[in-house]
């Protein structure tokens, strides 16, 4: 059985600024473990680097205004599939992301607050029934 995992926090520079959010005790958790990493962001087809986005409402916006809920739909469709394909059960995905953020989301200002609240794929993930963690509390979660 495979963990889903966000690429960014294995060290993949997928990130919206072509950065990685390299997280030294996810990629050391998961050592020796089937992992299946994924980014439903470029799953959709958005490019790296681009422009940062949140959820506003029913949309996903871009800081500049443009709107990519269709690429995030998408993605998170995909990442769906691969994970119900890989039989994955669990997930650590990017905490506050538009995408794979779970519980805690940035509140579409582009501000840095924060709001109750999923990110598309982890939304869709949890709905399925995977269980879903972030770098910061996957210990606790996924026993």
């Amino acid at each position: 059985m495979s963990i889903l995992i966000s690429a960014c926090l294995l060290g993949i520079n997928c990130k919206y600024d072509g950065k990685s959010n390299t997280t030294p005790e996810v990629i050391e958790f998961v050592r020796n473990r089937q992992v299946l990493p994924v980014c439903p962001e470029v799953f959709g087809g958005l490019s790296i680097p681009r422009t940062p986005c949140e959820i506003c409402g029913k949309h996903i916006l871009s800081k500049n205004g443009g709107d990519f809920t269709a690429e995030y739909l998408r993605g998170a469709e995909i990442t769906l599939r691969m994970a119900q394909a890989a039989g994955a059960k669990f997930a650590i995905l990017k905490a506050k992301s538009p995408s794979c953020g779970f519980g805690k989301i940035y509140d579409g200002t582009f501000s840095h607050t924060l709001t109750a609240g999923n990110g598309i794929a982890a939304e869709m993930l949890a709905k399925s029934g995977i269980l879903i963690a972030n770098e910061d509390n996957f210990r606790d979660i996924i026993k």
